[in-house]
């Protein structure tokens, strides 16, 4: 796959922060997202999360369909005191009827914040280039950057005993998809070793492996492609993902035949992988396919804290990429307006008619 051109920033001409990929975020920042996780997490579970999204709202752009993208972003605003406005392709004209730039401008104007799920990075990062507030990559075809904070913090919570998180082996097994690119970029950011283990057909693409051998050098990660499943031995997380996906569905055929049952991560795979290993799928799975169902509901698998934790990490991208972004009115501002507004409201011609018809 051709990278996107270098206009695909997390950072626009206006000097706004953007999150499209984890690739403009450093290792510190990175962390502190996760130390931030961490604690608007044991805030949520104790039911008392600061209101730090309070009379804010998210534009969430969908044109691909989702099941954890959605309800953790509307869920995530909700619980931060905030409101989330879904838009599919038949709500609103994004790049039909209304250029992709008019409508960044104009939801810029009206929402704190946008998400967009799509088809391809050139939209996310066409949105970007033209907003005036944060926007977020919630997938495209590219890159899955939400997902990864989910993935790295749920690592963190199941670390195997006397170990850091640079010292993991993460491997992905089957094709080179968004998730898998995302996970190497994010991975040898971190300092750990990535595998990618599939078909030389379907590996990744020189371009991604540049980018995360680059990362190694600073790093001290490490990345390997290869065929032979028999890599995954030694490995602390075992990943898989969906062998087609859009825009792929004429190869259906010929990829899941190339794919199984070689790459499919069944028990076998585990094994190989360790008695301690741990399985992880962003989800949804096609079970029998790219992983088997022994595998996902086995004593292996962290699949269900890693899609409760797209909750903690959309929280974490709320507050992150809003807080310090959007000025914090002191109280006596927020007075102010509200005596002036009360002044007003008070001596309107409505309220005086109504007084009168009382009389």
């Amino acid at each position: 796959m051709k990278l996107p051109n270098s206009s695909a920033t997390n950072l626009n001409k206006t000097g706004l922060r953007h999150f499209l990929d984890t690739q403009h975020l450093s290792k510190e920042e990175l962390l502190e997202i996760f130390e931030l996780m961490k604690l608007l997490k044991d805030a949520r579970r104790d039911n008392a999360v600061p209101q730090l999204f309070k009379g804010k709202s998210i534009a969430m752009i969908f044109e691909q369909p989702s099941t954890r993208t959605r309800v953790s972003f509307e869920t995530a605003a909700t619980i931060l005191g905030g409101h989330a406005l879904f838009l599919s392709p038949k709500d609103i004209h994004l790049g039909a009827k209304e250029s992709l730039e008019d409508t960044s401008k104009v939801l810029s104007r009206m929402v704190d914040i946008m998400m967009a799920r799509v088809d391809y990075h050139t939209t996310v990062a066409g949105l970007a280039e033209h907003a005036t507030v944060p926007v977020v990559n919630g997938l495209c075809d590219w890159l899955h950057p939400t997902q990864m904070l989910a993935d790295v913090f749920t690592m963190i919570e199941h670390l195997p005993e006397g170990k850091k998180l640079e010292d993991l082996t993460v491997s992905f097994m089957g094709d080179a998809t968004n998730v898998c690119s995302s996970l190497a970029f994010i991975c040898t950011q971190l300092g750990m070793s990535y595998k990618h283990i599939g078909p030389k057909k379907y590996q990744m693409p020189k371009e991604w492996q540049d980018i995360a051998l680059e990362n190694c050098k600073t790093s001290g990660g490490t990345l390997t492609v290869t065929e032979d499943v028999e890599a995954v031995k030694g490995s602390d997380i075992v990943v898989a993902d969906s062998f087609y996906w859009f825009g792929q569905e004429a190869e259906k055929e010929e990829r899941l035949s190339t794919f199984i049952p070689k790459y499919v991560v069944n028990q076998e795979v585990m094994d190989i992988a360790g008695a301690n290993a741990m399985f992880m799928h962003c989800l949804p799975a096609n079970d029998q396919r790219e992983c088997t169902r022994e595998v996902m509901n086995g004593k292996q698998s962290i699949i269900f804290d890693e899609a409760e934790n797209r909750l903690t990490a959309q929280m974490a991208i709320l507050v992150y990429f809003t807080y310090n972004h959007i000025p914090q009115p002191s109280e006596e501002t927020i007075k102010m307006h509200a005596d002036k507004i009360d002044g007003f409201l008070k001596n309107i011609t409505i309220n005086n008619v109504k007084e009168e018809t009382l009389v």
